[in-house]
């Protein structure tokens, strides 16, 4: 079985990678930026949307203010860009906010960062993976219903990738992302030259009247409507996710590393704000109109839509718009768009293994997390996103409204935590800095993270007001469950090390007064023989041999043998009237324990090596039941002697192969 599974792996993951070719997984810049910030460019696919969406709880004229909701986006990303760009510089190892919360507000404050931004992680995943599958429907209108499927197969092919590591992944989303870049770009150019010159049209969806919720028949007014205003800008702020990637990413950059992750950042900032202006624009020019049912809030002629309707997101009505629908430019932006959707992900795929990997390292995590696989990628982290990501698409459906709910709460989080700590750093800092220079740097720092931190706390208020109902406690919840779960973990290694730490009382140069061997038999055959042989060799004080009576036939039989070789070792006959095989031997061992308890006793446990999965379900049973039993007893040590079947020597081979 083993072999068979060895066997896929090479073919879906690659053959390993030394510990040497670790130096050419690092990334240039070219590389890096759409590897870590295609999840924060991507967001133009679906933040304008909730933006849209949610004023139009309103009516149409309450759409009218999308542009200011956008530019209050804008100003937050532009900003929490800044203060990012000192983190990076402060931190370079790639612990980003969690490293900086636990060094500087305490171990706390830390694990609420890590547990909000493993949180983020896997509903970056998902949230992006059913966007993408939601582009796709809409381009291929024969799989609508089929989100969670195709977001579900989505999420498989990019976790196998990433298995084959980083650098390889890099390369194969670096050209779509540019694609998506250039294709937002050239339409947003090419549609304000269209409005400058009269020449715009008017979406799809502008033809239909939006019927407003209960309450908002006046538009945005009074408390209800400064409360909408508040909830559209909260779901506009999920462009803001993926910023962080970057700093938890900073040890992939290649040198010099906090240079290069800096300017990354600063690309991203400027061209994230840039395509989301001009998504807000066009949609706002071309009166894009999006709600949340439109079978129930969409009129056309005073009348519902016609049964089998489509809504499409806001970015394809603007290209149908701008080109025409069925035109190569059309289709070009609508297909970027879902794959950057896809590749978004990567950036999740890239930022939670290696925090995992660093809370393994700090015992909040199993120590399985931090080590890499064969392509030098942290593989156990890789598959434990997928894992969760998997679990939310289903369980929602793939509905992106619903997802992205949860959404943001754990990144706001992290970014009001950070900043709290460099706030905190700079001013340790500035204590023991005497050049002037550098004082006036990190002045100018620290400023630009108080700024910071008193905008991502603000938008984080905002969001837990507006959204906790709307499924941002789900989110919560599970932040406070990984956040206990992490604790108890580090509790228990913290436990098991003071439990095993040499003391006083421990001496490398106590040895025990005899070893007692025991060799198991069950037939007399080339195994035991082996056993026997490796048994004397290691000269113990004393060597017996017992079989246990389960047939009186098989039980003569194997004495007669057994006398027959004139084998200078005494076999003890177990006698066992319930036909059980376990309990005979364990009473056997306990009584030798009994009499001797400063003795070692060795088990000397003959067993078969098979080369085939089922093989292993009729060899080997009875075995591995004894010694289970064995190593609950103290002072009892189990050696198990190996005996290769013949079926074993072409799973040898193909072993040695890999």
């Amino acid at each position: 079985m083993p072999t068979i599974f060895n066997a896929v792996k090479r073919v879906l993951v690659g053959k390993p990678f030394r510990n040497e070719s670790m130096a050419h997984t690092l990334l240039p810049k070219r590389i890096a930026l759409p590897i870590f910030a295609s999840d924060a460019l991507s967001s133009v696919a679906y933040a304008p949307d909730e933006i849209l969406l949610t004023l139009a709880l309103a009516g149409v004229s309450a759409v009218a203010f999308s542009p200011w909701v956008g530019l209050a986006v804008m100003v937050v990303l532009l900003t929490v860009v800044a203060s990012y760009r000192q983190n990076v510089h402060a931190y370079p190892s790639g612990g980003g906010d969690y490293e900086i919360a636990n060094e500087n507000l305490g171990k706390y404050a830390g694990l609420t960062v890590a547990s909000a931004l493993l949180v983020d992680y896997v509903l970056t995943v998902a949230v992006s993976m059913s966007s993408a599958a939601t582009y796709l429907t809409t381009a291929v209108p024969s799989l609508h219903g089929q989100q969670a499927a195709i977001a579900t197969i989505g999420v498989v092919i990019l976790a196998l990738v990433n298995l084959r590591g980083i650098k390889e992944a890099g390369s194969v989303f670096a050209v779509p992302t540019y694609i998506f870049m250039a294709s937002i770009i050239g339409m947003t150019a090419v549609g304000v030259f269209q409005a400058a010159t009269g020449q715009l049209g008017e979406a799809p969806s502008a033809a239909f009247t939006i019927v407003p919720a209960a309450g908002f028949d006046e538009g945005l007014v009074g408390l209800a409507g400064a409360f909408l205003l508040l909830r559209a800008f909260s779901s506009g702020a999920a462009a803001l996710t993926g910023i962080e990637a970057i700093s938890n990413g900073v040890p992939n950059f290649q040198k010099p590393k906090s240079k290069n992750a800096a300017t990354t950042l600063l690309l991203l900032g400027v061209i994230a704000a840039s395509m989301l202006a001009g998504i807000i624009y066009l949609a706002n020019a071309t009166k894009v109109h999006i709600v949340l049912d439109p079978a129930k809030e969409f009129l056309l002629d005073g009348k519902p839509l016609p049964e089998g309707y489509i809504q499409s997101p806001a970015i394809s009505q603007i290209a149908q718009t701008i080109f025409g629908q069925g035109s190569i430019f059309f289709f070009l932006v609508v297909a970027a768009t879902g794959v950057i959707l896809v590749f978004a992900s990567n950036t999740a795929f890239n930022g939670f293994p290696v925090l995992g990997s660093i809370l393994a390292q700090d015992g909040y995590l199993p120590r399985q997390l931090r080590t890499r696989g064969d392509r030098l990628a942290f593989s156990n982290g890789v598959l434990a996103l997928a894992a969760g990501a998997l679990v939310l698409i289903i369980a929602f459906n793939a509905d992106v409204t619903k997802l992205i709910q949860l959404y943001i709460v754990g990144v706001f989080i992290s970014f009001t935590i950070s900043q709290l700590g460099m706030i905190r750093h700079w001013g340790r800092e500035l204590k023991l800095a005497k050049d002037p220079a550098l004082r006036l740097r990190m002045v100018k720092s620290r400023t630009i993270n108080t700024i910071g931190f008193g905008m991502t706390a603000l938008v984080l208020v905002i969001v837990l007001i507006t959204k906790f109902q709307q499924g941002a406690w789900i989110a919560l919840l599970a932040m406070f469950v990984l956040f206990l779960i992490m604790w108890s973990i580090r509790a228990h290694y913290d436990n098991v090390a003071k439990e095993l730490a040499v003391d006083e009382d421990s001496s490398p140069r106590a040895l025990p007064t005899r070893v007692h061997a025991v060799l198991l038999v069950s037939h007399v055959r080339k195994p035991v023989l082996r056993a026997l042989a490796y048994a004397r060799a290691s000269r113990p004080s004393r060597l017996d041999a017992i079989t246990v009576d389960i047939s009186s036939e098989e039980t003569e039989q194997t004495v007669h043998d057994w006398e027959k070789l004139e084998i200078p070792v005494p076999l003890t006959v177990l006698a066992s009237p319930f036909r059980e095989t376990v309990t005979p031997i364990m009473e056997y061992i306990k009584n030798m324990r009994r009499d001797s308890p400063r003795d070692l006793i060795v088990v000397y446990i003959p067993e078969y090596v098979v080369g085939k999965w089922w093989e292993q379900l009729v060899h080997n049973q009875t075995a591995l039941r004894i010694k289970t039993r064995l190593h609950f007893e103290p002072g009892v040590m189990v050696a198990s002697v190996p005996w290769q079947l013949k079926s074993s020597e072409e799973a040898k081979r193909l072993q040695d192969i890999q």
